[in-house]
């Protein structure tokens, strides 16, 4: 199949799975972590050089740039188990129509969270309660951030084409670059500059845009169905409603996460500006982490979707297992490993021993039992590859969501459970109860598949 990938594309559908997950991931990995460092690299900076108010007003922006992002970025999981479905099924023609549907949706979704984020983020941030002298600056961060999000939806619906068919690599490649220039910008703009905020907000969108640019450039020099060629850009009405069908589930159940975790945020903004800037820095940690689990979600998703529709169903309960063990050992490992190096940790993002001991105490609760939440997502990836959006999606609604916001407003208002570390024995707890639902909606399906076992 010459897709003009060669040596950057892995043979999903035979062979031996572990290996081939480990070769997946790992790029994946540590792309995911690159990511990160875009926005731990602002965060840095600005409680290093510009200080604690800064650095709060950086780090209370996270949650809802998430619930502004993840609906669309969800569309993304669509092009995903799409394209890795029909490059299994070797459907050239499809394939090609749902590239170039996937990357003009993402066009027009980055145009619209744009316009969103400018109009919208002072009145947001003050719903949420954020404290009033970190409000101005963490607003001036979100309109300039926002300006960047067509290259984020770009860089996301691309990369996500790429690993639908194994290419993991590349999409590393390009974020090693654009995350060394921002951090060379965040530098240069706060310390020499004095720009503050207004300073790792544009290295930021300075950096999305190298990346956007440089996957672009990749996905027009495919072969085959894989190829971009921007005069063809086009929505195609059935792929768009397949990619909807997927991905606004997907994109449904990131806004629910991002909705109870901007309400905790709320929470937690009324315990004061240390603990907003504590856990700014401990969610940013954690980040890493779950960076790395998710590769393994991401992995389950485009290995059963290849499968799939190579109509290799006899591989996909081992796909399952085998990521779920990785998943499980990675977030064990890293999520412990985190936690034993907590406060030297804190201590590069903030001088401030009080905001150390808040952050280390979110650490503490969810650290430990960060693997949940990797082997709950790796079991939704499995089902998404299936084909299954929605049931997850109302799962996640009411395991995760449904439970956080049920103690927040129950429990926590009672004096007893009001402070922050009850608040953060939410998240494990939901994960368990989400994990072992999405498990056996796995195990039904299979069961009426048939295949239950065969593997």
């Amino acid at each position: 199949m010459a897709s003009g990938t060669g040596k950057y594309e892995i043979d999903m559908c035979s062979g031996p799975l572990l290996p081939k997950i480990i070769q997946f991931t790992l790029p994946l990995m540590f792309s995911g972590i690159l990511q990160l460092l875009f926005n731990a690299a602002d965060i840095i900076v600005v409680g290093k050089f510009a200080g604690d108010t800064a650095l709060a007003a950086v780090g209370c922006t996270a949650a809802l740039i998430n619930l502004l992002t993840n609906l669309f970025t969800g569309v993304s999981v669509g092009a995903n188990v799409l394209a890795a479905r029909y490059y299994g099924a070797r459907r050239q023609d499809e394939l090609s129509q749902t590239v170039h549907t996937s990357m003009l949706t993402s066009l027009i979704s980055g145009g619209m969270l744009t316009v969103v984020g400018l109009v919208g983020a002072n009145v947001i941030l003050g719903w949420m309660g954020t404290p009033d002298n970190v409000l101005e600056l963490a607003s001036l961060y979100l309109r300039i951030y926002f300006l960047g999000m067509p290259a984020m939806m770009i860089y996301n619906f691309g990369s996500s084409l790429l690993r639908a068919i194994g290419d993991t690599r590349r999409p590393l490649h390009y974020l090693s670059f654009a995350g060394a220039l921002n951090v060379a910008l965040n530098l240069l703009f706060v310390i020499v500059f004095k720009m503050s905020v207004a300073g790792v907000a544009w290295a930021t969108v300075i950096s999305q845009c190298i990346s956007a640019g440089l996957v672009v450039r990749c996905l027009m020099k495919e072969q085959g169905g894989m190829h971009l060629d921007l005069k063809k850009l086009h929505i195609d009405k059935n792929k768009l409603q397949q990619l909807l069908a997927i991905g606004l589930p997907a994109g449904l159940q990131g806004v629910l996460f991002s909705l109870s975790n901007v309400i905790i945020q709320a929470s937690i903004n009324s315990f004061g500006d240390i603990a907003v800037a504590g856990n700014s820095a401990a969610a940013n940690i954690e980040g890493f982490v779950w960076m790395a689990m998710n590769s393994f979600s991401q992995a389950s998703m485009a290995f059963t979707g290849q499968n799939v529709g190579a109509g290799r169903q006899e591989r996909v309960n081992r796909i399952l297992i085998d990521s779920e063990l990785l998943v499980f050992l990675t977030g064990l490992i890293l999520g412990h490993g985190a936690f034993f190096f907590g406060k030297p940790l804190m201590s590069i993002y903030t001088d401030n021993p009080e905001v150390v001991e808040a952050g280390f105490l979110r650490m503490e609760v969810i650290l430990r039992t960060y693997y949940l939440c990797g082997m709950m997502d790796v079991a939704v990836g499995a089902l998404r590859g299936l084909g299954y959006s929605v049931m997850p999606t109302l799962v996640s609604l009411v395991g995760v969501c449904g439970l956080r916001l049920l103690w927040i407003f129950t429990a926590f208002r009672m004096p007893f459970f009001h402070n922050p570390t009850w608040l953060f024995i939410t998240y494990p707890a939901s994960w368990l109860l989400t994990f072992i639902v999405h498990t056996t909606c796995f195990v039904v399906i299979r069961k009426r598949q048939g295949m239950h076992g065969r593997n």
